[in-house]
């Protein structure tokens, strides 16, 4: 199997993640990457009965084990003030977030 990510993908993906690395690092990285997609590929190829019962962290999820995954619900602050007071920049009810620079991709 070929490297997936080859030198060009991986130099898009630094730029795109605004990363400064040397030669050295960046091939390291690329090769470390190549190797986590092949073991990836590696597990999917494994056959699994598709009657096997669905397992978080290896363990087989039921409720005589686990509690129900709880409701997502919106429960309203009582202090919104002091959530803002935390953030670096807020407005009107708002937190101000930096721009993230992006890149048009052809």
């Amino acid at each position: 199997m070929s490297d997936a990510i080859t030198p060009e993908i991986f130099a898009h993906l630094v730029d795109l993640a605004a990363l400064e690395l040397s030669p050295e690092e960046a091939e390291y990285l690329r090769r470390q990457l190549n190797n986590q997609l092949k073991a990836i590929h590696e597990l999917e190829a494994i056959p699994l009965d598709e009657a096997l019962p669905v397992a978080a962290r290896g363990v087989p999820y039921t409720t005589a084990i686990s509690q129900l995954p709880r409701k997502d619900e919106w429960k309203p602050t009582e202090k919104p003030e002091e959530i803002f007071q935390q953030a670096p920049q807020f407005d009107d009810g708002y937190i101000i977030v930096p721009d993230i620079p992006t890149t048009k991709l052809d």
